[in-house]
């Protein structure tokens, strides 16, 4: 068979792989949930949805670019648009208002699932991202009143302050871990919505370790602070994953075992998280006691 052949192979019809894709899934849930994992057919379903896979991946590769600049040159082309994707400062003050809403309802599903599950676990994780929601409304409150770039002293004090709220909040995450530890509390996904929560997860992590060095680079204490936070949000986030895994996956593993490794992912989120709090307290304070030394020194 040629190559030219062989390429063909994976980009059947769209009618094709539409078809196959609810017949692999059927299939794959038959396969498991029956206990039929080892069973002759059960490697044939196994080809036929790794090929199904790969039809996907492929036709995504080819299509997905081809979009995705038509949609970025229609967003460009919208005045609102060109103005979110261009203007850090409009940036922040959209997303502040977006994040300061998923903070809300993570808070409100965890208050929820505390309740449903009689246990405070959930209510620690709450008061976390409330914490989380403060520090994001009193940032946007400044936005909406004083603006980015308008005064840096006051930037520095919104900032500061923010810094201390994030300092504080590491003793609820500690508590979260302690929970973890020695209650055997954590997340659980049942499914598929695993695999979706991981990539969602990673998405996120990376996202803001992006976004945390690129707005540092912009000078505005605001601005910093707003990924600093998303930063926090998202290694809860992670940890959050790493107890739904251990629980779904980690059937094998010992209790000493897990107990450390959720024991050294805890500290070393805390031990990030208070690093950004106190990096952030030192360089704010700086900051403002030069901008007092220099007003001192020209009256």
């Amino acid at each position: 068979m040629k190559l030219k052949d062989m390429i063909k192979l994976v980009y059947p019809p769209v009618w094709l792989i539409a078809l196959l894709v609810p017949v692999c899934a059927v299939t794959l849930i038959y396969t498991f949930v029956g206990g039929y994992e080892e069973h002759p057919l059960a490697y044939l379903v196994y080809v036929l949805s790794f090929y199904t896979l790969t039809c996907i991946v492929m036709r995504c590769i080819k299509t997905v670019p081809k979009h995705y600049r038509t949609v970025k040159n229609a967003v460009y082309d919208n005045t609102l648009g060109n103005r979110f994707m261009t203007d850090m400062k409009f940036r922040t003050h959209v997303t502040l208002y977006g994040s300061l809403g998923f903070n809300f309802l993570y808070a409100a599903v965890n208050i929820v699932s505390g309740v449903i599950n009689h246990t405070a676990w959930f209510h620690v994780l709450a008061f976390y991202y409330i914490i989380l929601a403060v520090m994001r409304f009193l940032l946007l409150r400044f936005v909406n009143r004083t603006g980015i770039g308008n005064d840096l002293l006051k930037e520095l004090h919104c900032s500061r302050l923010c810094g201390y709220f994030l300092l504080a909040i590491n003793l609820f995450l500690s508590g979260a871990v302690l929970m973890i530890l020695y209650q055997d509390k954590g997340y659980e996904y049942q499914g598929i919505l695993i695999y979706v929560m991981a990539v969602y997860t990673f998405w996120l992590t990376a996202v803001a370790i992006k976004n945390l060095i690129k707005y540092k680079k912009l000078g505005s204490p605001v601005m910093s602070m707003t990924k600093i936070i998303s930063m926090a949000a998202a290694l809860v986030s992670m940890l959050s994953l790493e107890t739904a895994m251990l629980s779904e996956f980690g059937g094998e593993m010992s209790n000493d075992d897990r107990w450390l490794m959720i024991a050294l992912t805890g500290a070393g989120i805390s031990v990030i998280i208070v690093a950004m709090s106190v990096y952030s307290i030192v360089k704010n304070s700086r900051e403002i006691r030069q901008i007092a030394e220099k007003n001192d020194t020209v009256e």
